[in-house]
């Protein structure tokens, strides 16, 4: 069963930003997203100006939308043969499009993208429409992980009905030496506060994603997890009790003391790996697949591997195509339909791997080499239904006092 809990993020930002989210200030989150990485590399496919057709187009599909996967030849191709324009809009996170619907989006947007539980949000809140999966012919061509009937994350709880379609999936494990760094180590994030591997280990700038992680190992020893939750549901690592919280900093502020830094960008952690420097990080991949790539370019052969989940669990995330409730039954609807289908259609789907970097949940395999399905782990995806989705953290400001203090001891 698939474990959703939902905001995160696959190649070089080291920008400091604020984030609001629901009206709370994200005072130290760092710019360094899966949005963001994705979007840089994305750059050379987005370099050219993206020219329309000259002639007027009837009809308007609005997105709001991952820059990362806009493919200019895709969206010409759609319009021409539609005799529509394509408008896309952009947004870095969750909660930024999340704040764009709620002050009218549905009726200015057609398409949003979206992933874990917001799609569920946003259709409570009635900002979606229920999907046809009927209608969209190329679904039938989806991991088994991700298929209608075992994908639950997409289906409202309450009424059943479907509310979007998987688009791409990932995850934020650990990339090692295996050489320096047994596999068996990496079965447990105890990996990555062991005292054995001090001064070689890193984790990204991000808070959320080292709070998490943390939660999952402190829950883990604490044995809390079967216990009332916080929020009266299933355990996420994203909703903690003052208690774990208070267990977490302990362990970040002892994690702090073994890391040879935290890194703001792939390729920082790219030479930090490559060199030796470090053998473990916690990164989303991407890193994992620039190195598989350099070697098969001659770089000096190590075995890297990449972990995904481990005992006590691991972060993922899944992003979805989802309808506004905006869009009624009719040309819009179908319009919205042909769309998503070009999208998630097999040879689109590679390129959107191709050019975003990350794993997809149409299935490629038949259409891909043993190279890239060790890249983009097309033979793992069983391994999502054991990850806990990106959240939002339920109270934002205990978890920037937890970061604070561990960023001041």
């Amino acid at each position: 069963m698939i474990q959703v809990a939902t905001d995160h993020y696959c190649l070089n930002t080291s920008n400091m930003t604020t984030k609001t989210t629901k009206g709370n200030s994200y005072m130290f989150e760092t710019k360094l997203t899966r949005r963001s990485i994705l979007v840089a590399g994305a750059a050379t496919a987005l370099a050219a100006p993206f020219v329309r057709p000259s002639w007027a187009a009837p009809d308007t599909v609005r997105a709001l939308m991952w820059e990362a996967y806009l493919l200019p030849d895709q969206i010409t191709a759609f319009e021409e043969s539609n005799k529509v324009k394509f408008v896309p809009s952009f947004f870095d996170g969750n909660s930024e499009a999340y704040n764009k619907l709620r002050v009218g989006g549905s009726k200015e947007f057609d398409l949003v993208q979206a992933d874990g539980f917001w799609p569920q949000l946003y259709f409570r809140e009635g900002l979606l429409r229920e999907v046809d999966y009927s209608k969209v012919p190329n679904s039938s061509g989806y991991l088994p992980e991700f298929g209608a009937e075992v994908f639950k994350v997409l289906s409202d709880p309450q009424s059943g009905k479907k509310i979007g379609f998987p688009f791409c999936w990932g995850a934020y494990g650990i990339t090692y030496d295996a050489g320096k760094v047994q596999p068996e180590r990496t079965e447990t994030l105890e990996c990555m506060f062991s005292s054995d591997y001090s001064g070689m280990l890193s984790t990204s700038a991000r808070f959320e994603e080292n709070i998490a992680l943390a939660a999952l190992l402190v829950t883990e020893r604490l044995g809390s997890r079967d216990k009332p939750r916080p929020d009266g549901k299933p355990f996420n690592p994203y909703v903690l009790s003052d208690e774990e919280l208070a267990e977490v900093e302990k362990l970040l502020i002892q994690q702090k003391s073994l890391l040879l830094t935290r890194y703001q960008d792939n390729p920082t952690l790219f030479q930090l790996l490559q060199s030796g420097a470090v053998v473990a990080a916690t990164e989303f991949a991407q890193v994992f697949r620039q190195l598989l790539t350099a070697e098969a370019q001659g770089a000096a052969p190590v075995d890297f591997r990449h972990a995904l989940k481990m005992k006590e669990g691991g972060l993922g995330w899944v992003d979805t195509w989802l309808v506004t409730s905006g869009v009624q039954d009719g040309k819009k609807f179908d319009l919205c339909n042909s769309f998503i289908d070009l999208m998630i259609s097999p040879t689109v789907m590679k390129k959107i791997g191709e050019v975003a970097g990350c794993s997809t949940t149409v299935d490629l395999r038949s259409i891909s080499n043993e190279t890239e399905r060790k890249l983009f782990l097309m033979d793992r995806s069983n391994e999502i239904a054991d990850l806990f989705m990106f959240d939002q953290p339920s109270s934002p400001e205990k978890w920037e006092r937890v970061w604070s203090n561990v960023q001041a001891a």
